[in-house]
């Protein structure tokens, strides 16, 4: 992936201009120095700047000095500014700043941030394109979790502790959990396993918990009716007793077809005529469907004659009110006769009001009126009365009348054990011919397969186009002619170094994140041989030679840049500077020939690249020992009271 390292900046606490180092495309920058002037501080400031889960850069003066750290990377989306503020007291901070465009201007001062390092980390792993699933669907321990930008750091950070050491060749892989996620996601890293097969991955695994469900539904089905087959002579004895089936009818002895057979013979059956003891049933069952027709008719009526009642109830009732509400009308109007005498009066004075006389008649005739309605209402009520007492009378009949229906059908029924039989036959013969039929119904759809086989074989189907795209021993195919890859490449790279064994194979393995030395009597790990020189060797070799395995690969994941700090310390732990310091066995001229081989072999490797790979060198090994070697530049030299944090940000203010 095009993603390169333009800049370093530094924001003081105080009131300076922040410090920006500046780095090239494509070439191998150097930044060289004496010791203490920030040079491994540089691995850890990039690291945090890039979302790391903890803050890394040395206690001390930088982190007493800068309040933020930024880098300037430039992508495929064009240049980003990632800041990051500087934690205090705690492992790190979520605060960042982002800035992106085509030109990026960097500020004097960061105020505030404007984003969080969750939100960096989601922006990078969509600019990797990176899958959004586990690696493994059926795995939840965290190793197994989806591939994220920060693992694919494991392949661009060789700091001072990382790149000469036998028992770790990755960054981060010092530790338990990031080895066992790093072997996890090393074939996504190595293109074996691309994020279409992780999603094909997923997709079979989902598929296959369904197949298995449909499977077991089948198994089910399957069993039920294996267990109902070896009842069917049980079946079909219990359908000669009911009358399903003619009595002469034979029961198969080990023909399991005939017998399904005539199973579905009995669901065919007539019930009416399914009652095979009817012509020998006595007058007492003739008797029996009389009374029960008779107790049928007689509820039927007294349900009738209940709800007349009930509305001559009704009526009776409202006669009542409308009597009551006519007699208080008519209290009222009584007063209409004494004002009638009173207008016989000539010098009454109602009588002599211009319609006074008028009204009272009015007032006359209707009290009359009234008293018409009063007379014709007791007339009423007797009808209503005498109609509520015939009902009673006839509900009275009915009720007696079901009662001694009913005691006959109870005394028939005592005494009758065949009547008895009768009365609930029906109800055994339906019962048994719909548990019959649910079972032939279940037992013809597995018989087939049914719903469920049909299932199974789409299913199948399906899994089969998903493992044409992704299958296990296909990534381990893929994998294991990767790593082929990456040894030969390595082993090219191998003889312009200063290890023991230039021209002996290798084997880079993922199970155990080393190399492993192959010569024609044993394999040797990484671990097992001596030598700074020849772990530096093969760090260098493999590191290089995977970056190139990595932009062979279209649209590859991984950052297009390594950073090496101190390679040079194999040789000259400190003090490489200094002259008259010799190694044991070794000439200084020797020692700087290996150191400059190391140079030699990273820049042929970035001039190879064509501008797809950048290096960044930190170390102690001036101009005199990578000088003029073609892709290499200088960035800085922090001596003579240079370093990372300048010396004017020391000075207290005054």
């Amino acid at each position: 992936m095009h993603f390169q390292i333009l800049s370093l900046i530094l924001w003081p606490k105080a009131d300076h201009q922040p410090r920006v180092l500046n780095f090239e495309r494509g070439m191998v920058n150097v930044i060289t120095g004496a010791s203490k002037t920030g040079k491994s501080a540089v691995i850890p400031i990039i690291d945090y700047c890039l979302a790391s889960g903890k803050c890394s850069i040395p206690v001390g003066t930088i982190r007493k000095t800068c309040e933020w750290f930024g880098i300037v990377v430039d992508t495929l989306e064009g240049k980003k500014l990632l800041a990051r503020r500087e934690p205090g007291e705690a492992k790190q901070t979520g605060d960042m700043y982002l800035l992106e465009g085509d030109d990026i201007e960097i500020p004097y001062r960061i105020v505030e941030k404007n984003t969080t390092a969750d939100i960096v980390k989601r922006k990078l792993g969509e600019l990797s394109g990176l899958s959004r699933l586990r690696i493994n669907p059926n795995v939840e321990a965290a190793y197994q979790s989806r591939v994220s930008f920060r693992d694919l750091m494991a392949f661009n950070f060789q700091p001072q502790y990382i790149v000469a050491n036998p028992l770790a060749l990755y960054f981060g892989a010092d530790t338990t959990e990031h080895r066992e996620k790093l072997k996890a996601i090393f074939p996504y890293v190595l293109g074996a396993l691309t994020p279409e097969m992780v999603a094909a991955r997923w997709e079979i695994d989902r598929l296959q918990r369904l197949l298995r469900q449909a499977e077991s539904a089948l198994a089910t089905v399957k069993k039920a009716v294996r267990a109902w087959q070896a009842e069917t002579s049980g079946w079909l004895r219990q359908a000669l007793e009911l009358g399903l089936l003619p009595k002469a009818t034979k029961i198969p002895e080990d023909d399991p077809n005939q017998t399904i057979d005539l199973l579905r013979e009995a669901t065919r059956a007539d019930t009416r005529t399914s009652f095979a003891t009817v012509d020998s049933i006595d007058s007492s069952l003739r008797q029996l469907e009389v009374l029960q027709n008779r107790e049928s008719e007689t509820a039927a009526k007294l349900s009738v004659l209940r709800q007349h009642l009930a509305e001559v109830e009704r009526l009776v009732d409202s006669s009542r009110k409308y009597g009551g509400a006519i007699r208080i009308q008519k209290d009222r109007l009584d007063i209409a006769a004494w004002l009638k005498s009173r207008t016989e009066v000539a010098d009454d004075p109602i009588a002599a009001l211009g319609d006074g006389r008028e009204k009272i008649d009015a007032l006359v005739q209707a009290l009359a009126g009234i008293e018409i309605q009063l007379r014709t209402q007791p007339s009423l009520s007797d009808t209503f009365d005498k109609e509520r007492l015939r009902i009673r009378k006839d509900l009275d009949d009915a009720t007696k009348a079901l009662a001694s229906v009913r005691q006959e059908i109870t005394i028939l029924e005592r005494r009758s054990g065949e009547v008895r039989e009768a009365t609930y036959r029906r109800d055994r013969v339906e019962r048994f011919l719909g548990r019959l039929e649910q079972a032939l119904e279940t037992f013809e759809r597995a018989e087939d397969g049914g719903a469920q086989a049909e299932e199974i074989g789409r299913l199948a189907d399906l899994i089969d186009e998903q493992k044409a795209i992704y299958s296990e021993r296909q990534v381990y195919q893929r994998t294991d002619n990767a790593l082929l890859y990456v040894a030969k490449i390595a082993a090219s790279i191998l003889p312009r170094l200063d290890g023991e064994w230039p021209n002996a194979p290798i084997e880079v393995l993922i199970d155990d994140l080393t190399v492993r030395v192959v010569h024609p009597d044993r394999k040797d790990y990484l671990w097992e041989i001596g030598s700074g020189a020849n772990w530096l060797a093969y760090h260098i070799a493999v590191t290089l030679s995977l970056q190139r395995f990595f932009r062979e690969l279209p649209d590859h994941c991984v950052p297009g840049f390594l950073i090496y700090d101190q390679p040079s310390q194999v040789y000259f732990p400190s003090g490489f500077d200094k002259p008259g310091r010799e190694a044991p066995g070794r000439t200084r001229d020797q020692d700087i020939a290996a150191v400059r081989g190391v140079f030699a072999a990273i820049a042929d490797e970035i001039v190879l690249a064509k501008g797809q790979l950048q290096a960044i060198v930190l170390d102690h090994a001036g101009a005199d020992v990578w000088g003029e070697l073609v892709g290499v530049v200088p960035i800085a030299d922090w001596r003579d009271g240079d370093a990372l944090v300048p010396d004017s940000w020391l000075v207290p203010p005054s």
